[in-house]
């Protein structure tokens, strides 16, 4: 059977796309059912979350399309496919291996000769076993000292999805009392970003995560000679202070500069890696391996739901066929992650990434090109300060932006004051829930400037708290539907070309290999 067929090739897409039906946001949820439907318009997430799409422009009719195209696409079984090691990432002519990183959902993948479940483990194994060595000094500096911060440097997916997801779970582990070391990162060429974090740190007693697949990417090589030089600066032995996660091919593989290596392998791309090495490296350092397992727990969950062939009770397929109604039906150019979590503030960003790179392209699996839209812009920020922000536009701007909303019934840190009656906790939930409403319903005012049309859809992600299994399910359902998405509009979301080109012209750059207006740029700034 032939899977792989273009978005508009599909019975059920055209057949929605010649609808003109549409669903009115402020009838629903104003009206005496809204509630109804709000505890209806509901599936269940791991770790206790839930997906909530009672303010989507959805309803039974919408589901009962989206339903046949979810079948007409095959979605279940490509997904399927892809889980027991079939070769989806056409371009590059790869297995997509990561979430068997957390977990493993079919037969047995082998590939190279190797298990790759049993690859995977294996290294997260080691990483337990060195960050325990570590936490408890029997690996320690030269003079004999404990180290206490850890320091990351990579780029792009070796860079956003780590430090989201540090930055996550940071004050929770603060909390719990598994708080082990400082986390850091680098990532820019730029090197006021290296110098702003060496400058702060103690070197003595700083642990470097050196993340590069190929062990050839020039940004974190720079950053790796920037920091080896103030290593050496400070009379510090850098092969006593940094290890590497690599490929077992990689130039660092085998390396005497380091005092360890831990693997990864080419079928885990960089935006799908937090929950590998490159995750895993920084997050069992900063918090204990214990709490990273306790992570993987929650992505793999999540995955075992990905897996379910009826959509309502699939909730990143459904999350990913709204989206897919969105932006193909309605029109809909960008959408907009808003948590309402302070821990969370790096999550729109790893998303940003993992969509727009995986999901940002013109051409089918096939490198034909299609005739539809394809991935939305994302961005985002979290509440509430986005609504002193951006909110204006997505209220009132002549795009409409669909909403991506996640929030939690309590804080982190288990402390909270109590202002003109209420806790600080409650007024974030009271201004995510208006919002909601705000977004849906409008307002109606003779005065035009204060007119609020309504009818803009948001979704939410639910929990009781950002734990390291919430945050994991969280990671696997937006992963999933960036996956789901790229089915349905027959991509490859698994390379990523379009990030090739400026790499190769910034080589030629330092070659002095210009002309014409390459050469012009380069004289502007005096290269």
């Amino acid at each position: 059977m032939d899977y792989w067929k273009n978005l508009d090739t599909l019975k059920s897409y055209r057949e929605m796309k010649n609808d003109s039906y549409s669903v009115d946001l402020k009838k629903e949820l104003a009206g005496e059912k809204g509630a109804e439907r709000v505890a209806r318009y509901q599936v269940p997430m791991a770790a206790g979350l839930a997906y909530n799409y009672a303010a989507k422009q959805v309803d039974d009719k919408v589901l009962g399309q989206l339903k046949q195209l979810a079948e007409e696409s095959c979605l279940a079984e490509k997904f399927e496919e892809l889980y027991n090691g079939a070769v989806i990432n056409t371009g590059e002519k790869r297995l997509v291996l990561h979430q068997l990183t957390r977990g493993q959902l079919g037969k047995a993948v082998v590939a190279d000769g190797v298990d790759k479940r049993a690859f995977y483990l294996e290294q997260q194994q080691k990483i337990a076993a060195f960050a325990k060595k570590v936490h408890g000094g029997e690996i320690t500096n030269e003079n004999g000292e404990k180290f206490t911060t850890v320091i990351q440097i990579g780029i792009g997916g070796s860079d956003l999805g780590p430090r989201a997801m540090y930055l996550a779970l940071e004050n929770w582990a603060k909390t719990n009392g598994c708080f082990r070391m400082k986390a850091e990162f680098i990532s820019n060429v730029d090197p006021d970003d290296a110098a702003a974090v060496l400058r702060e740190a103690d070197l003595g007693k700083s642990i470097f995560v050196l993340v590069s697949k190929s062990g050839t990417t020039l940004e974190t090589l720079t950053n790796e000679a920037f920091v080896r030089n103030a290593l050496k600066n400070a009379g510090l032995d850098a092969s006593k202070h940094m290890i590497a996660v690599t490929s077992e091919t990689s130039p660092l593989a085998k390396s005497s500069d380091y005092l360890a290596a831990f693997f990864m392998d080419d079928y885990i791309g960089g935006r799908y890696s937090s929950t590998s090495a490159v995750g895993g490296a920084v997050l069992s350092l900063a918090f204990g391996p214990e709490i990273f397992e306790r992570f993987l727990e929650g992505a793999a969950a999540e995955d075992k739901l990905a897996a379910e062939k009826d959509l309502l009770k699939n909730p990143a397929m459904l999350d990913a066929l709204i989206g897919v109604y969105e932006r193909n039906i309605l029109g809909y150019p960008a959408t907009a992650v808003l948590p309402y979590s302070q821990a969370l503030s790096r999550f729109p960003a790893h998303l940003q990434q993992v969509d727009m790179e995986s999901n940002g392209k013109s051409v089918n699996r096939f490198g034909e090109p299609v005739q539809y839209p394809t991935g939305p812009v994302i961005f985002g920020e979290p509440g509430t300060n986005g609504q002193h922000s951006f909110y204006q536009l997505l209220h009132q701007g002549t795009d409409v932006v669909p909403i991506q909303f996640v929030g939690f019934r309590a804080s982190q840190n288990e402390t909270d004051v109590e202002i003109q009656g209420s806790t600080s906790q409650q007024k974030l939930c009271a201004n995510v829930v208006a919002q909601i409403m705000a977004f849906a319903c409008g307002k109606d005012d003779e005065n035009r400037n204060k007119y609020f049309a309504g009818n803009r859809p948001s979704s939410i992600i639910t929990g009781d708290r950002l734990t390291p299994e919430s945050l994991g399910a969280l990671l696997s359902h937006f992963e999933n539907k960036v996956m789901f998405q790229g089915f349905a509009w027959n991509l490859n979301s698994f390379d990523q070309e379009g990030v090739q080109l400026g790499k190769v012209l910034a080589k030629r750059v330092l070659a002095h290999e210009t002309d014409g207006a390459l050469k012009a740029f380069s004289d502007l700034l005096d290269i």
